[in-house]
């Protein structure tokens, strides 16, 4: 696997030993992109941040 692999690979790790950080950085990051875009993706956002949750076990959804 290349580097950007191996670097998903230990994030994901990283945030499956610490859900709630990285629920907060999923949530700030999403309502980054939100601001920029004057909400036209919300729902592409919300979807997207859901999946990242999914992807490291998170069961919870933090409010923006």
């Amino acid at each position: 696997m290349g580097k950007l692999g191996d670097m998903a690979n230990k994030a994901k790790e990283l945030a499956k030993g610490h859900p709630d950080q990285a629920d907060k950085g999923v949530a700030g990051a999403e309502r980054v992109a939100d601001e920029r875009t004057g909400n036209k993706y919300d729902a592409q956002t919300d979807k997207a941040a859901d999946a990242v949750r999914r992807s490291y076990g998170s069961g919870g959804t933090t409010e923006r």
